[in-house]
């Protein structure tokens, strides 16, 4: 499906705030609420939005430790690492990527020491090879 430079608009403005009104959206991209409202409902009908989810507050998890973990996966495994982390709830975001890493996890825990123990989980699972990780000092926006 092709989207307009209108849905892209509606969609950022979802992706930064989905439970924000129907009117408020309207507002901010400048359209009518009903218009706003058939685009939003088009999108889900057609699968373009997926569903919603959670964005938590940076103060609700201040001094949490997050960071880019690059993991190199032995042939024919990735299924069964996937699904390894999957199962932790610490791994928040699971990128499939090219390059000399296979995957990249975003995981968020309460402490350094935490982030090496889970690291050393990730590097222990059967069928990881190799893992290198970069901790984030900073969001500087999401969406």
């Amino acid at each position: 499906m092709k989207l307009s430079e209108t849905d892209q608009r509606l969609l950022s403005a979802l992706r930064e705030n989905a439970r924000a009104s129907t009117a408020e959206i309207a507002r901010k991209l400048k359209l009518s609420r009903s218009t706003v409202q058939g685009r939003i409902e088009r999108l889900e009908r057609e699968g373009v939005v997926a569903g919603y989810t959670v964005r938590v507050h940076e103060a609700a998890e201040r001094g949490h430790i997050r960071a880019h973990i690059m993991i190199t996966v032995l042939p024919r495994q990735m299924t069964a690492v996937a699904d390894a982390l999957r199962a932790m709830p610490e791994i928040r975001t699971l990128h499939s990527v090219s390059g000399p890493f296979d995957l990249i996890a975003i995981g968020v825990v309460p402490a350094i020491a935490e982030m090496d123990e889970l690291t050393d989980r990730i590097g222990g699972l059967d069928g990881v090879e190799r893992t290198t990780s970069s901790i984030i000092l900073s969001a500087k926006f999401e969406r």
